[in-house]
């Protein structure tokens, strides 16, 4: 170590950013830096617990998660965080050895952990849970709740270029998609009004609260460059120590989603990726967000200008909604899917 952030440096922050979800830039911000510092804890290291107002947040309370989810407890997503969800697997897990069941993740549960060995198997218990809600309430989409989210807001317009403010046009895009749910029975709601913009902790909050089954966040993307266009998804997805982990739903949706996108549209297809984005790692169901062009892209801003235009992109996201929870006896290719809704 010399002290310098050399190009041997950058490299290693990229390589740091892309295993940890992250947009591998080079750049330590403040994403990156929380991300560095979560990094350095290991279990055992600290008394875990949880702490209303200033969760505990590291691999440390990922490597818990991943415990007790090995031995069939459900401590939620295993993101990191130490929330409610988490101590209530904690206090059961300390309640099935003998342990004094008081949420705390100290010396003589830690020695507890480390004497047991996993005992659910066939894939990963957080995909299973995942699954299981998915497919509660069979494949009608009547009774469910689907939170849009439209990027950015308020004071902040979020990117512009060809006279298109992404701010504008996600919101716009979600009421039209909020327009087509309706119709469906799905109780759909929105993170923001229209001259509002919450912190994405605020988001996940507010969707955390309502226990919707699903988040969709709506983006526009831009670069410095006037060449790169294009439609992209994303979802959960990390590499922790010594274990990948992401939401598989997410993940489904995601390319549902951007199957229906290029098939319904002629954006070009930058495929989808898994990302540990805030937003899509503190919600508790399924999140995925959709970045439906580059409005620094003279082809793409025009397209997203025009009416038509968005309500293809809204009438896709539909489609994929519904594509997600019909069995797969029942599905059809992207761009063929058709609801009387979907012309409304």
């Amino acid at each position: 170590m010399n002290g310098t952030f050399d190009a041997a440096t950058r490299s290693a922050v990229v390589s740091f950013q892309s295993a940890s979800g992250l947009s591998p830039d080079g750049v330590v911000g403040p994403a990156t830096y929380r991300a560095l510092d979560e990094a350095h804890w290991r279990l055992g290291d600290r008394l875990l617990s949880f702490a209303a107002g200033h969760p505990y947040v590291g691999d440390d309370v990922a490597m818990l998660q991943e415990r007790l989810l090995d031995m069939g407890f459900n401590p939620g997503r295993c993101d990191g965080y130490f929330g409610q969800q988490t101590e209530r697997a904690l206090r059961e897990f300390q309640r099935n050895v003998g342990l004094t069941a008081d949420g705390t993740l100290g010396p003589k549960t830690l020695r507890a952990l480390a004497m047991l060995r996993r005992t659910v198997t066939g894939g990963s218990p957080s995909d299973r849970r995942e699954e299981e809600r998915l497919r509660s309430g069979g494949s009608a989409l009547s009774g469910r709740v689907i939170v849009l989210d439209p990027g950015h807001g308020g004071e902040d317009l979020g990117a512009y270029g060809h006279d298109v403010v992404e701010a504008e046009v996600v919101y716009d895009i979600a009421t039209r998609i909020e327009g087509r749910l309706g119709p469906l029975g799905v109780q759909t709601l929105l993170t923001r009004a229209a001259d509002a913009g919450p912190e994405d902790t605020g988001r996940a909050a507010f969707a955390n609260e309502t226990d919707a089954d699903l988040l969709i966040s709506l983006h526009t993307d831009a670069t410095t460059s006037a060449a790169p266009c294009g439609v992209a998804t994303y979802y959960y997805g990390a590499e922790l120590p010594h274990r990948k982990v992401s939401s598989a739903v997410g993940e489904r949706l995601a390319s549902i989603v951007q199957r229906e996108l290029v098939a319904r549209t002629d954006l070009v297809d930058c495929r989808t990726h898994p990302k540990a984005w805030q937003l899509l790692r503190l919600t508790r169901m399924p999140a995925i967000r959709v970045d439906v062009g580059y409005v620094t892209n003279a082809g793409d801003a025009a397209r997203l200008a025009a009416p038509e235009f968005r309500d293809a992109i809204a009438e896709a996201v539909v489609a994929a909604v519904q594509r997600l929870y019909l069995p797969a006896d029942l599905d059809v290719p992207a761009g063929q899917f058709r609801m009387a809704a979907l012309a409304g």
